[in-house]
């Protein structure tokens, strides 16, 4: 098990070296929601919405975005050419488990949107003044750690929806691109109609955007938990675990 262990850790730090030396894959994952973020909140400066500055509900928003890039999106599609390129197949050979392989993967992508998030809440404070209060981060810790667990697990189950690496980029933004623009990615949705935000709340995104804003908010009191939508995104998590273990199985039976 130790031997095994220690397989999964440099499976980590392959991956992150893979990671970071894929410029375009690096660019698209990390550095573009910090683009967003830089411009967007720029722009928005000195912006208010019901009495706050609009930063505090983009900050969080652009957030979201960068934890689902870092997951979701790194996943489907680093997982999709793997398989496409053989490495999935030629995996199964080797003495490195399935599950070694696969947390590798996955570890490399929490990294990710641990670096991602610690960036985004580090430019919120120090550029535009958009604050955690100390009391709200287990709040904060709390939503990304369920919304990271949600959407990896949706983005290995991707690899079931995926016919080939071609159309993954194309599939992926169709899911992901108009989600933000109803999920209050790009701020509060309060201009929408009631049934787009019914449609919105059904997704895992909204619910992330939710409960990341929370703590942000000066207006919340506590450890700022929104238990409804922590509650959605664990349901989603499930749902997501469910999905993934039979698109890995589907995998393993692949010739």
């Amino acid at each position: 098990m130790t031997a095994d262990l220690t397989l999964a850790l440099r499976q980590v730090r392959y991956e992150q070296r893979a990671f970071w030396r894929n410029r375009p894959a690096a660019f698209f994952t990390f550095l573009l929601p910090l683009i967003f973020l830089l411009v967007f909140a720029t722009l928005n400066r000195g912006s208010l919405h019901d009495g706050i500055a609009f930063n505090v509900f983009l900050v969080p928003g652009l957030l979201a975005y960068g934890v689902v890039m870092a997951t979701f999106t790194n996943l489907a599609l680093g997982l999709t050419r793997a398989r496409e390129s053989g490495e999935l197949k030629r995996m199964r050979g080797t003495p490195l488990p399935s599950w070694a392989f696969l947390g590798g993967r996955v570890g490399s992508s929490v990294l990710v949107a641990i670096l991602l998030a610690a960036v985004t809440i580090g430019f919120g404070a120090a550029v535009w003044g958009v604050h955690v209060r100390p009391e709200a981060i287990p709040g904060l810790l709390l939503a990304l750690v369920v919304g990271t667990a949600c959407f990896a697990s949706l983005g290995i189950a991707m690899l079931r929806l995926i016919p080939n690496a071609d159309a993954g980029s194309v599939m992926v933004n169709l899911i992901i691109l108009p989600l933000t623009f109803i999920s209050g990615v790009w701020g509060p949705p309060d201009d929408m109609p009631e049934w787009l935000r019914r449609v919105a709340d059904f997704f895992p995104l909204s619910h992330l955007a939710n409960a990341l804003r929370l703590p942000f908010d000066p207006r919340s009191q506590g450890v700022a938990i929104s238990s409804a939508d922590i509650r959605a995104l664990a349901v989603w998590a499930v749902v997501g675990g469910f999905l993934m273990v039979r698109a890995l199985r589907a995998e393993m039976r692949r010739d």
